[in-house]
């Protein structure tokens, strides 16, 4: 059997009705969420690792894709007939983290209405920072990722390409962000609803124009 670095140089096998990142050049995130999740893999030492899969995202090799409750799962097509399987899990805050974030944001109306409008304010990231629970989770502390490829690297270039969709995922819907953190969109938003007073039509922002159908399966609100 030849090693893995002789499938590796023949490049992927080409596959259709894959997963294309809709990015072709440049950074891939629309959105100020989906651009900080890359940037804060990236600066934590996995910028070239995650470069290396970007190609792979704009390929279409990732074939399947299911985000859940703080979890990632994926099937990626590699330069070996089968398809590799991808998983990232990510450790969730605690409930009573989760209990003090959404405090702070009922407190405050315009976090509220925001939130409940369907969009993701940036300083949002700040709220939970100061409850001890970074909204991004930490590479080396939060994030478990698997391949079962046999390149040792983590990430390596399945997962790398796991993450460029993830990212996009996160354009589409940005609870899903929360999700991968433990807390499903209806929980929060009731929540909100609950804590604090009533928000006013007026103090409400119109929604965010819904973007394209996800292609995967995504986490269930």
């Amino acid at each position: 059997m030849s090693p893995w670095y002789d499938y590796e140089s023949s490049g992927p096998i080409p596959v259709e009705g894959g997963i294309k990142a809709k990015s072709k050049r440049g950074a891939i995130g629309e959105q100020w969420w989906s651009r900080r999740f890359i940037a804060f893999l990236e600066s934590s030492g996995m910028s070239g690792r995650l470069q290396r899969g970007r190609a792979y995202a704009r390929r279409g090799q990732v074939l399947e894709f299911a985000l859940g409750a703080g979890k990632v799962t994926a099937r990626v097509q590699g330069s070996r007939p089968s398809p590799y399987s991808v998983s990232i899990t990510v450790r969730p805050l605690t409930v009573a983290q989760w209990r003090e974030v959404e405090a702070r944001l009922a407190s405050q109306a315009l976090f509220r209405a925001r939130l409940l409008a369907g969009e993701m304010p940036a300083e949002i990231e700040q709220v939970f920072a100061d409850c001890g629970a970074p909204l991004f989770p930490e590479p080396a502390r939060d994030l478990t990722m698997s391949c079962n490829c046999p390149d040792w690297s983590v990430p390596c270039k399945h997962l790398a390409a796991v993450c460029y969709v993830l990212a996009e995922a996160f354009d589409v819907d940005p609870f899903a962000m929360l999700a991968l953190r433990g807390k499903k969109r209806d929980s929060l938003l009731a929540a909100l609803r609950r804590a604090g007073p009533p928000v006013s039509a007026q103090a409400v922002p119109a929604p965010r124009a819904a973007g394209a159908s996800p292609r995967w399966p995504c986490c269930p609100t």
